[in-house]
């Protein structure tokens, strides 16, 4: 009978799979250019995990990390000091050609 079995569900499988898989990824330390990024966790509302990277700079954790192009730093915006051209030139005429 169906009752007796124990029930395995593909959903239930790829779930704890999944969460095996990202436990092994946070353990571990992600190297980029010579530089170890280490990952870390929040909790959120309805116990849900949310992923970080530190920045390898300050240590504060973030979602994006960039690499400077020129002297192939890496870091977050505020350590590596950037902003959106759109920000630092609010105010400026626009391309006239555009």
């Amino acid at each position: 009978m169906v009752e007796d079995c124990q029930k395995i569900s593909i959903n239930a499988f790829s779930r704890q799979a999944k969460t095996k898989i990202k436990e092994a990824i946070l353990s571990s330390q992600i190297e980029l250019l010579s530089k170890d990024i280490r990952l870390t966790t929040t909790t959120v509302n309805f116990g849900g995990i949310r992923y970080w990277f530190e920045c390898p700079v300050c240590d504060r954790r973030v979602g994006i990390l960039y690499i400077e192009p020129v002297n192939q730093k890496v870091g977050c915006r505020r350590c590596l000091d950037l902003t959106y051209r759109k920000i630092k030139y609010k105010g400026m005429a626009e391309d006239i050609g555009s």
